[in-house]
């Protein structure tokens, strides 16, 4: 997040980080005998009482390590709404009404540029003078200035950006070599770590903190890729900052902190290494990221699509559609497909399956495994390339032949409802009511609806859905998986058949 006064949001981009670690400094600076010692046993000094692998002082680290990070100054254009002219102005001779539109933000109704400053933190990874930051940084930037710690200021060019991880590269340029620091690619980073960061908070550069790492693949719904969270101290101005080990390595870029009032809680996010360093690499040789593409809808499982599908355990991620054209659709996926293994490597959820798609080259030969009715099935892909335009999975929504067990009432499609669901198939039935608070509302189902399978049957009519839960329950089934489409695309439900069982007996 760049560094604005009135900004509020609760998950913020992290400006800057924040003062040296004045608890350990201030307990280290009491070296006198221990309060044993008065008991005539031997005094044993402070600094062996710390826990193991704490340092006496990060001042030695800081001191090697600061010179490579750098405070950015951003200007950037932003559009102001124009203003109307108040009722009753627009009746003043032409000269008048000339000189109140002067006063406004806008003229003849088109909004009017104008100019914004932001403050972020960055680092240099090489001599050259290539510098990472957020993209939230540098993003709508007209002018780009990079400040070292010894106060040479350079104005800097904009090597390329990549949206989906918050990472931007920029290139500054001198006669010297410029001191940098190497990302911590391989380093098995663990919660209770210790972590140093440098950066600009509130415009203050060169401020260093420390804490631990607080949590390591942490999601916070910010797309498909994880965060280390961390306590040491960043606020507004540390976004674009390093997060160092005690080795003087990269371990995370600083980007977000969760906080109720834009103060540091000592709740921030860093942009892991591992991630950090292909991506500005490929930044750097191509000006942008390439990432692979199967073409699926996807979601993750939960219990009941789990017990639904036989599964022991929520793994894998489950198919809601495939796109026409798409790598997926020539390689013969299908919707309902589980995907439980890429290349051999186990698949979480959804989220762990796009990262793994996205981190493979376009090209690439990849070996599917997907539990299709039941059965186990290898599927060879070759990777595409991801589009730039691709949309994000939304919500189902709500509207009123009996009620069933589940608390909806079904009924046909009409060509008005396909057209309004967007539908490409001629399968489904209308959900025309749900009742509130029974399971089918449970499971955002909602009227308007069009259910287009029940487990592996196609429905094209309510006794179609009715056979389908009778078949499921016949075979032990716990729950069954329900093909759901609503006007933002398709999606997988699961219907408990246990609890709804009970309920009728």
């Amino acid at each position: 997040m760049k560094f604005r006064l009135n900004s509020s949001t609760a998950l913020r981009p992290a400006l800057s980080k924040l003062t040296l670690a004045l608890g350990v400094a201030s307990m280290l600076a009491f070296a006198g005998p221990a309060p044993s010692a008065l008991a005539g046993q031997k005094a044993v000094p402070f600094a062996a009482a710390l826990a193991p692998g704490a340092p006496v002082s990060f001042a030695d680290l800081i001191e090697e390590i600061s010179p490579a990070v750098v405070s950015i100054n951003v200007v950037i254009h932003e559009e102001a709404p124009d203003v109307q002219l108040p009722e009753g102005l627009d009746q003043l001779p032409e000269q008048f009404r000339d000189f109140f539109r002067r006063q406004q933000p806008g003229r003849n109704g088109k909004p009017r540029a104008r100019e914004g400053r932001a403050l972020g933190s960055g680092f240099l990874i090489s001599k050259e003078g290539h510098v990472v930051t957020n993209n939230h940084v540098v993003e709508n930037a007209t002018k780009i200035t990079v400040s070292m710690q010894d106060g040479r200021e350079f104005e800097a060019e904009l090597v390329g950006k990549d949206k989906l991880t918050d990472l931007a590269v920029l290139k500054i340029k001198d006669d010297k070599a410029f001191p940098f620091v190497s990302f911590a690619e391989n380093i098995n980073l663990r919660v209770g770590d210790w972590v140093v960061a440098v950066g600009n908070p509130f415009g203050l550069g060169g401020t260093a903190t420390a804490g631990i790492v607080s949590a390591t693949g942490r999601e916070i719904g910010r797309g498909a890729y994880d965060f280390i969270q961390i306590d040491a101290s960043i606020n507004r101005g540390n976004s674009g900052g390093p997060a160092f080990d005690l080795y003087g390595n990269v371990v995370g870029v600083n980007s977000q902190i969760l906080s109720p009032t834009g103060g540091n809680i000592g709740i921030g996010f860093a942009i892991p290494a591992r991630v950090a360093a292909k991506v500005t690499k490929e930044l750097i040789d191509k000006g942008s990221v390439t990432r692979g593409y199967l073409g699926v809808n996807i979601q993750s499982i939960d219990q009941d699509l789990a017990d639904s599908e036989g599964l022991k355990a929520r793994e894998g991620a489950l198919v809601a559609k495939v796109v026409d054209d798409s790598p997926a659709k020539k390689a013969g996926f299908k919707t309902g497909d589980i995907v439980l293994k890429l290349d051999g490597k186990s698949v979480e959820d959804s989220r762990d399956l796009t990262r793994k798609v996205g981190e493979l080259f376009v090209g690439h030969k990849a070996k599917f495994l997907v539990l299709r009715n039941g059965k186990r099935k290898t599927l060879n892909v070759t990777i595409g390339k991801r589009p730039n335009n691709l949309g994000e999975a939304g919500t189902p929504e709500a509207t009123t032949s009996k009620l069933d067990e589940f608390g909806m009432e079904l009924g046909k499609l009409t060509p008005e409802d396909r057209e309004r669901l967007d539908l490409e198939t001629d399968r489904g039935i209308l959900v025309e009511r749900v009742e509130n608070g029974k399971t089918a509302f449970k499971k955002g189902i909602r009227a308007g609806n069009a259910l287009l399978a029940a487990g592996s049957t196609d429905l094209n009519s309510p006794a179609d859905f009715e056979r389908a839960v009778n078949e499921a329950r016949k075979a032990g089934r716990k729950a069954i998986r329900i093909l759901v489409q609503n006007r933002n695309g398709q999606l997988f439900t699961a219907l408990r058949l246990d609890e709804n069982k009970s309920d009728k007996d």
